[in-house]
Protein backbone atom coordinates (compact mmCIF):
# COMPACT_ATOMS: atom_id res chain seq x y z
CA UNK A 1 0.00 0.00 0.00
CA UNK A 2 0.96 3.63 -0.74
CA UNK A 3 0.22 6.48 1.61
CA UNK A 4 0.81 9.59 0.93
CA UNK A 5 0.14 12.85 3.09
CA UNK A 6 -0.20 16.01 3.14
CA UNK A 7 0.75 18.24 6.41
CA UNK A 8 -2.58 18.58 8.96
CA UNK A 9 -1.80 22.29 9.01
CA UNK A 10 -2.67 22.47 5.55
CA UNK A 11 -6.27 22.36 5.68
CA UNK A 12 -6.68 25.08 7.88
CA UNK A 13 -4.52 27.31 6.23
CA UNK A 14 -6.36 27.02 2.84
CA UNK A 15 -9.01 29.32 4.17
CA UNK A 16 -6.93 32.30 3.71
CA UNK A 17 -7.64 31.96 0.06
CA UNK A 18 -11.10 33.00 0.32
CA UNK A 19 -10.33 36.68 -0.21
CA UNK A 20 -7.80 36.34 -3.41
CA UNK A 21 -8.81 38.06 -5.76
CA UNK A 22 -5.79 38.67 -8.00
CA UNK A 23 -3.08 36.36 -9.45
CA UNK A 24 -0.52 38.07 -7.31
CA UNK A 25 -2.68 38.03 -4.34
CA UNK A 26 -2.71 34.29 -5.17
CA UNK A 27 0.85 33.61 -5.46
CA UNK A 28 1.48 35.02 -2.14
CA UNK A 29 -0.60 32.85 -0.56
CA UNK A 30 1.40 30.01 -2.47
CA UNK A 31 4.09 31.34 -1.62
CA UNK A 32 3.11 31.70 2.39
CA UNK A 33 2.36 27.99 2.22
CA UNK A 34 6.26 27.29 1.46
CA UNK A 35 6.83 28.96 3.73
CA UNK A 36 4.59 27.62 6.38
CA UNK A 37 6.01 23.87 5.04
CA UNK A 38 9.63 25.10 6.02
CA UNK A 39 8.85 26.59 9.32
CA UNK A 40 6.77 23.64 9.98
CA UNK A 41 9.51 21.53 9.13
CA UNK A 42 7.04 19.42 7.08
CA UNK A 43 8.82 19.02 3.63
CA UNK A 44 10.35 21.53 1.14
CA UNK A 45 10.17 25.03 0.09
CA UNK A 46 7.95 24.19 -2.60
CA UNK A 47 4.14 24.76 -3.09
CA UNK A 48 1.50 24.79 -5.43
CA UNK A 49 -2.24 24.90 -5.81
CA UNK A 50 -5.15 24.94 -8.60
CA UNK A 51 -7.06 27.33 -9.34
CA UNK A 52 -10.44 27.50 -11.16
CA UNK A 53 -9.30 29.87 -13.83
CA UNK A 54 -12.57 31.56 -14.68
CA UNK A 55 -13.60 31.87 -10.74
CA UNK A 56 -10.87 32.18 -9.46
CA UNK A 57 -11.70 29.53 -6.77
CA UNK A 58 -9.19 27.44 -4.93
CA UNK A 59 -9.92 23.76 -6.02
CA UNK A 60 -6.68 22.05 -4.46
CA UNK A 61 -3.03 23.02 -2.84
CA UNK A 62 -0.10 20.94 -2.19
CA UNK A 63 3.50 21.06 -0.73
CA UNK A 64 7.02 19.19 -1.11
CA UNK A 65 6.98 16.21 1.19
CA UNK A 66 9.42 14.28 -0.18
CA UNK A 67 11.47 13.57 2.64
CA UNK A 68 8.60 13.11 4.94
CA UNK A 69 6.56 10.69 3.10
CA UNK A 70 10.09 9.14 1.41
CA UNK A 71 8.49 9.33 -2.06
CA UNK A 72 10.52 11.13 -4.27
CA UNK A 73 7.49 11.75 -6.22
CA UNK A 74 5.64 13.83 -3.52
CA UNK A 75 6.25 17.17 -5.36
CA UNK A 76 4.41 20.48 -5.02
CA UNK A 77 3.30 20.16 -7.96
CA UNK A 78 2.30 16.49 -7.87
CA UNK A 79 0.41 16.72 -4.59
CA UNK A 80 -1.60 19.75 -5.93
CA UNK A 81 -2.70 18.10 -9.01
CA UNK A 82 -3.33 14.75 -7.12
CA UNK A 83 -5.61 16.69 -4.41
CA UNK A 84 -7.38 18.89 -7.20
CA UNK A 85 -8.12 15.21 -9.05
CA UNK A 86 -9.62 13.71 -5.98
CA UNK A 87 -11.79 16.56 -5.01
CA UNK A 88 -12.79 16.82 -9.03
CA UNK A 89 -13.16 12.88 -8.74
CA UNK A 90 -11.37 13.67 -12.27
CA UNK A 91 -7.93 12.66 -13.55
CA UNK A 92 -8.14 15.69 -15.94
CA UNK A 93 -8.52 19.04 -14.38
CA UNK A 94 -9.57 20.63 -16.65
CA UNK A 95 -12.92 18.26 -17.38
CA UNK A 96 -14.86 20.79 -15.36
CA UNK A 97 -13.36 23.55 -17.04
CA UNK A 98 -10.25 25.76 -17.41
CA UNK A 99 -7.94 25.32 -14.52
CA UNK A 100 -4.67 27.23 -13.58
CA UNK A 101 -1.79 25.99 -11.83
CA UNK A 102 0.11 27.63 -9.45
CA UNK A 103 3.91 26.89 -8.51
CA UNK A 104 6.16 28.56 -6.11
CA UNK A 105 8.96 27.54 -7.96
CA UNK A 106 8.78 25.99 -11.93
CA UNK A 107 8.48 22.95 -12.44
CA UNK A 108 11.21 20.25 -11.98
CA UNK A 109 11.57 17.84 -15.17
CA UNK A 110 8.90 15.72 -13.24
CA UNK A 111 5.96 18.11 -12.66
CA UNK A 112 6.61 19.45 -16.08
CA UNK A 113 4.97 16.16 -16.94
CA UNK A 114 2.39 16.32 -14.29
CA UNK A 115 1.65 19.63 -15.60
CA UNK A 116 1.05 18.60 -19.14
CA UNK A 117 -0.85 15.78 -18.37
CA UNK A 118 -3.35 17.27 -15.58
CA UNK A 119 -5.28 18.78 -18.14
CA UNK A 120 -4.61 22.47 -16.18
CA UNK A 121 -4.77 24.98 -19.52
CA UNK A 122 -2.65 27.60 -17.40
CA UNK A 123 0.84 27.43 -15.32
CA UNK A 124 2.00 30.67 -13.24
CA UNK A 125 5.60 30.47 -12.06
CA UNK A 126 6.91 32.72 -9.11
CA UNK A 127 10.50 31.59 -9.07
CA UNK A 128 12.51 30.20 -11.74
CA UNK A 129 14.29 26.96 -11.76
CA UNK A 130 18.33 28.54 -11.39
CA UNK A 131 16.33 29.69 -7.98
CA UNK A 132 16.08 25.87 -6.97
CA UNK A 133 18.99 24.91 -8.73
CA UNK A 134 21.41 28.44 -6.95
CA UNK A 135 20.30 26.04 -3.65
CA UNK A 136 21.43 22.72 -4.43
CA UNK A 137 18.63 21.29 -6.00
CA UNK A 138 18.46 19.48 -9.40
CA UNK A 139 15.46 20.33 -11.39
CA UNK A 140 16.43 17.88 -14.22
CA UNK A 141 17.16 17.64 -18.08
CA UNK A 142 14.06 20.42 -18.92
CA UNK A 143 13.06 20.71 -22.33
CA UNK A 144 15.43 23.51 -23.97
CA UNK A 145 12.43 25.98 -24.31
CA UNK A 146 9.74 24.43 -21.93
CA UNK A 147 7.82 27.28 -21.80
CA UNK A 148 6.91 27.35 -26.01
CA UNK A 149 6.48 23.85 -25.84
CA UNK A 150 3.26 24.13 -22.84
CA UNK A 151 1.96 26.84 -25.08
CA UNK A 152 2.30 24.36 -27.98
CA UNK A 153 -0.06 21.92 -26.06
CA UNK A 154 -2.34 25.07 -24.71
CA UNK A 155 -0.92 25.61 -21.69
CA UNK A 156 -0.04 29.18 -21.20
CA UNK A 157 2.72 30.23 -19.04
CA UNK A 158 3.40 33.56 -16.81
CA UNK A 159 6.67 33.40 -15.12
CA UNK A 160 8.17 35.27 -12.19
CA UNK A 161 4.95 36.57 -10.61
CA UNK A 162 6.43 37.39 -7.41
CA UNK A 163 10.27 35.92 -7.78
CA UNK A 164 11.79 37.71 -5.01
CA UNK A 165 9.36 36.25 -2.20
CA UNK A 166 9.60 33.01 -3.75
CA UNK A 167 13.60 33.20 -3.41
CA UNK A 168 13.50 34.16 0.35
CA UNK A 169 11.32 30.94 0.98
CA UNK A 170 14.22 28.96 -0.89
CA UNK A 171 17.14 30.66 1.09
CA UNK A 172 15.38 30.55 4.40
CA UNK A 173 14.90 27.06 3.84
CA UNK A 174 18.96 26.46 3.67
CA UNK A 175 19.33 29.27 6.28
CA UNK A 176 16.90 26.49 8.39
CA UNK A 177 19.34 23.55 7.71
CA UNK A 178 16.68 22.88 4.95
CA UNK A 179 17.57 18.79 3.88
CA UNK A 180 18.79 19.43 -0.27
CA UNK A 181 17.73 15.91 -1.14
CA UNK A 182 18.59 13.98 -4.50
CA UNK A 183 21.06 16.98 -4.96
CA UNK A 184 23.81 16.85 -8.37
CA UNK A 185 25.82 18.16 -10.41
CA UNK A 186 23.68 21.15 -11.71
CA UNK A 187 24.30 23.76 -13.78
CA UNK A 188 22.60 27.13 -15.23
CA UNK A 189 22.18 25.26 -18.52
CA UNK A 190 19.62 22.48 -17.70
CA UNK A 191 17.09 23.88 -19.22
CA UNK A 192 16.45 27.26 -20.40
CA UNK A 193 15.79 29.36 -18.05
CA UNK A 194 15.77 32.88 -20.10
Amino acid sequence: MITLALPDWLDDALSTFAGHRTDAERMAGVIDLARRNVDERTGGPFSAAIFDTGSGRLIAAGVNVVVPTNAAIAHAEAMAVAAAGQRLESFDLGSHGPTSLFASTEPCVMCMGVTVWSGVSRLVCAGRGEDAREIGFDEGPKHPDWVAELERRGIAVERDLERSSSVDVLRHYVANGGNIYNAGEVSIEDGDDA
